[in-house]
């Protein structure tokens, strides 16, 4: 028995058209996204170059917060230093990693928060043996609340400083007010990251941090004050910041 053949102009030759014309109209969709994102490449990257980058208005703290690891041209300690003249808090803790059980990291801090115009007595070494962001993090929590501080003016660099708000606010002691100052820092510039191999380093670098960070610490909440409530200092939440911008009654919120 020999198979009927096709008749033109039957409904599977419709589908069949049907079909290539919605590969048509995807392919061209396709094209059209990508010459979007190329055209707007620069915009785009820029953005996610500064997604990284967090930097909240200083207000009076107990003790400004010197990360570790500073680059080889000091620029936390240079930021440190200029929020300490600017007198926004009247100590500066230098944090860093030992290097040799008599010397460390927080040694070089202290020679470069000097040349930066911190006296000596302004500043408070804390040497310790951290491995990592979270584990510096967990430190310092400890030694603000021996000493009773209540409120952290954290100074990192530029492109690190969204990690470590994110870290921060999960292990230091509950209550604390956090907030984050970024150092500009001469190995990535969030403009132009892409530019340079180090500045790509960078970028990728704390893609995969903050994954990392997430997922260690997925099981943990905010405790610091400025991340566990909207509300920011300057007597206005965000939320009521929106709902103003879009002319509504906004509910106050309280801390």
């Amino acid at each position: 028995m020999t198979r009927p053949s096709s008749i033109p102009g039957s409904r599977g030759t419709t589908f069949q058209r049907g079909g290539i014309i919605s590969k048509l109209l995807f392919l061209i969709f396709l094209v059209v996204f990508c010459f979007f994102v190329y055209v707007a490449r620069h915009p785009l990257l820029r953005l996610a170059g500064g997604f990284w980058v967090v930097d909240d208005t200083p207000k009076p703290s107990d003790a400004i917060v010197m990360l570790s690891d500073d680059n080889f041209q000091a620029d936390r300690a240079a930021r440190a230093a200029e929020l300490y003249k600017a007198g926004w808090a009247p100590r500066v803790i230098a944090s860093g990693r030992l290097l040799r059980s008599y010397a460390g990291i927080a040694e070089l801090e202290e020679h470069d928060l000097e040349a930066g115009g911190v006296p000596e007595g302004a500043i408070v070494k804390l040497p310790a043996s951290d491995r990592n962001t979270r584990e510096e993090c967990t430190g310092i929590g400890q030694f603000a609340a021996a000493h009773g501080w209540k409120r952290i003016l954290l100074v990192t660099s530029n492109y690190h400083t969204r990690r470590a708000r994110y870290i921060c606010s999960r292990v230091l002691p509950s209550g604390t007010t956090l907030l984050v100052s970024a150092a500009r820092d001469a190995d990535y510039d969030p403009d132009n990251w892409w530019h340079t191999r180090q500045g790509t380093k960078i970028f990728f670098g704390e893609a995969v941090g903050i994954f990392v960070a997430m997922w260690e610490l997925r099981h943990t909440d905010a405790q610091t004050t400025d991340a566990l409530l909207p509300c920011c200092r300057a007597r206005c939440c965000r939320i009521e910041e929106m709902a103003l911008t879009l002319g509504l009654h906004p509910v106050p919120c309280v801390l």
